[in-house]
């Protein structure tokens, strides 16, 4: 929850590694190894599956309101790691590892679909973090970068639960397993499986849907905006594009550019004065556009596999569960609650339990649709919802409730301040106190 962010500031082909297959998941496979040895401790598996429960849930509460979007994909990372601490530590040894392999392919794909979306916008934004993974100045890249938007959808979808794609296979094995274990954490992981869908749709629609948005000059932190536009904008919403964009011709080249670009390109490193293009360019400066060869193909291959991957978990003999090829890849293995040998599942019973968990994944996707999608944008003015909600102290807690979840998520959890002025500060003075007893009492 604090380092994992932070290691966003690489380059995004790292990122995509750190969260697929080596730093991140190098903790989860040490507990899974170590299984064995975990059980035969008292009380350690609850407190496991109790951390399991706390991180799926942290991480998703902390991806609700960031702008960034490497931090929010690492929070994701972080809330699909407690999926899999969940399983384990309720003795789902197979969906946990699953899970593992499924999520890898699924974030590699959107790691490296956000470092194509950030290629795209640099040219436009400057080389700056700040900036060029800014989702407030996205918007609209879905008629620039067609192959990157396909691939990021799919993505998406998968990481948010939809059939037939990759994670949909191995979360509802976590979820099915979890409501045979305790209730409570399997309707805190279905309730946060909804949560995901609505974070990591909301990332897509910020990225792609509507217009490009990062002419816009009005957006500020300090005004009092719409219900809607604290999920967006913070405190404020954008009130139009900026009219001082201008097009102007000068020589068979075409500058587009605004008399005040200070909202675009302040203590941007090599930022672009203007943007210029010849017409006979395949590229243009001003908008967006596809990455190359080299940066498409590693999505293509990756779509393959969170399209196929889920396949290894499938049984194909009437549901016998150590038929399907990853179970025979953990022989042996430890499943507590798979241990019988009369065990099987019944694929109309595994369907039928895959639409509770579906159905919250859809809704979740239909909620983050009405808030950011293009096709609702009216909602930003909230013209129609505040015919509903009057002034007064109804509304004022509903702001107060909107203000608490957005400082929450988007300061993080406070976790920093908290490590800053307790841990920082406090050893801090502790070094400050121990050279003053050195100086001043031991040396004389």
């Amino acid at each position: 929850h604090v380092w994992l962010p932070d290691a966003m500031e690489g380059p995004t082909p790292i990122s995509a590694l750190i969260h697929a297959a080596t730093m991140v998941a190098a903790g989860i496979f040490l507990v899974a190894r170590l299984l064995p040895l975990f059980i035969v401790i008292p009380y350690i598996m609850n407190f496991i599956s109790l951390i399991g429960v706390i991180t799926l849930l942290l991480g998703a509460t902390l991806a609700l309101a960031q702008r960034d979007i490497k931090k929010s994909l690492a929070y994701s990372t972080m809330s699909q790691l407690g999926y899999i601490m969940l399983a384990l530590g309720i003795g789902s040894y197979r969906a946990a590892l699953f899970h593992l392999i499924t999520h890898a392919y699924s974030k590699a794909l959107l790691f490296l679909g956000s470092g194509s979306i950030i290629h795209s916008m640099e040219p436009i934004v400057g080389y700056s973090p700040d900036k060029s993974q800014n989702m407030v100045l996205m918007g609209g890249l879905t008629r620039y970068v067609p192959i990157t938007r396909t691939t990021f959808l799919l993505g998406t979808l998968s990481l948010c639960g939809i059939p037939p794609l990759a994670c949909f296979w191995s979360k509802d094995d976590i979820l099915n397993d979890s409501w045979l274990y305790s209730p409570i954490f399997a309707a805190i992981a279905s309730f946060t499986a909804g949560f995901t869908a609505f974070y990591m749709f909301r990332v897509y629609l910020l990225t792609f849907d509507g217009y490009l948005r990062v002419h816009f000059q009005n957006y500020s932190s300090t005004k009092n905006g719409s219900f809607y536009s604290i999920s967006l904008w913070g405190k404020g919403t954008p009130r139009g594009v900026n009219p001082n964009l201008l097009l102007s011709t000068m020589n068979k080249k075409v500058s587009f550019y605004s008399k005040d670009r200070s909202k675009i390109d302040n203590n941007v490193r090599n930022r672009i004065r203007y943007f210029s293009t010849y017409f006979g360019n395949k590229y243009t400066s001003m908008y967006p556009h596809e990455s190359d060869n080299a940066m498409l193909f590693p999505l293509l291959v990756l779509v393959l596999f969170t399209l196929l991957v889920g396949s290894i978990g499938i049984s194909f003999d009437q549901g016998v569960i150590d038929f399907d090829i990853l179970s025979k890849w953990l022989t042996p293995s430890t499943n507590l609650l798979h241990s019988s040998s009369n065990y099987s599942v019944n694929s109309d019973e595994f369907f039928t339990n895959a639409i509770f968990s579906v159905s919250i994944a859809i809704f979740g996707l239909f909620i983050a649709y009405i808030l950011y999608g293009s096709a609702y944008s009216f909602f930003q003015n909230f013209d129609l919802i505040n015919s509903f909600v009057k002034g007064g102290p109804k509304r004022i807690l509903v702001d107060r409730i909107k203000n608490v979840i957005y400082n929450w998520s988007y300061n993080r959890g406070y976790i920093d301040i908290f490590y800053t002025r307790v841990f920082t500060a406090g050893i801090r003075g502790l070094t400050e106190l121990t050279q003053f007893f050195d100086k001043r009492i031991i040396d004389g």
